[in-house]
């Protein structure tokens, strides 16, 4: 198992980050963490260099940061990111949300930012995690303009858009939220093999509680036996299958 998107960076593992890992090394093949703040970089990327070759890592700007940076801001953590390249097997997360942005204003410079980090992963040929809550059809319509190539969509809750997704030939990731929504039930079942990933989005969506409890990479076991219970088929398959997509979408070095 591969679990393609969680956050190690954040201060829920900070008082036993390094045990976690150890304990995920032992389960799974291998981590991507997404750095989703500029000020998580450095720790995202100490984290890479001390489990190399297990846990790897993407970068990006999470939209609902959009009001903490000037331009210049952005221009250099780019640039930051512009020498670091060859320690980064994708770009995000990075797209937008319309759930907790509502200001027109600043949904207008998240796609401004939308469009700088698609240049970026286009210019070093890396791929895109793309947040798109309550912001589908915007998001889309941004890849295709931009000419998006490797692009997975993360924790994908539109159905009515999964042929279009999968026309595009992008990847789309789920995680445990396809345990309670009928919604991302729909988006798995709909979904070629081929295009799907496995993600836990820790340390949320614990799959047992996705309020109080603190979640990890391990809970990918959780997810892969749900979609193997929505595509008909056993947990081994869809552990083999979703492992060998994420190994080759992201380039792993495993």
């Amino acid at each position: 198992m591969i679990d393609i998107h969680c956050h190690l960076e954040q201060k829920d593992y900070e008082n036993d980050r390094y045990s976690i890992i150890e304990k995920c090394r032992r389960q799974l093949k291998a981590i991507i963490t997404s750095c989703a703040h500029p000020q998580n970089l450095d720790l995202t990327l100490e984290i890479v260099e001390k489990f190399k070759n297990f846990v790897f890592a993407t970068a990006g700007i999470h939209p609902i940061y959009i009001k903490e940076f000037s331009n210049k801001e952005v221009d250099s953590f780019i640039e930051k990111l512009k020498i670091n390249k060859k320690k980064f097997v994708g770009i995000g997360e990075t797209g937008l949300d319309y759930f907790w942005v509502k200001d027109i204003t600043q949904r207008e410079n998240q796609k401004n930012l939308f469009t700088q980090l698609i240049s970026l992963a286009n210019q070093l040929e890396l791929p895109l995690i793309i947040h798109s809550r309550d912001a589908y059809e915007d998001t889309i319509e941004i890849l295709e303009q931009e000419k998006a190539r490797n692009v997975v969509m993360h924790m994908f809750g539109a159905n009515r858009l999964t042929k279009r997704v999968i026309k595009n030939n992008w990847h789309i990731s789920m995680n445990s939220i396809v345990l309670k929504s009928k919604k991302h039930k729909k988006v798995v079942r709909d979904c070629p093999m081929h295009k799907l990933l496995i993600e836990t989005d820790s340390p949320w969506l614990a799959p047992d509680s996705f309020v109080s409890k603190r979640n990890d990479p391990t809970s990918t076991s959780y997810i892969v036996k749900k979609v193997a219970e929505i595509k008909k088929t056993n947990f081994e398959e869809i552990d083999q299958i979703t492992t060998k997509n994420a190994i080759s979408f992201f380039q792993l070095k495993i």
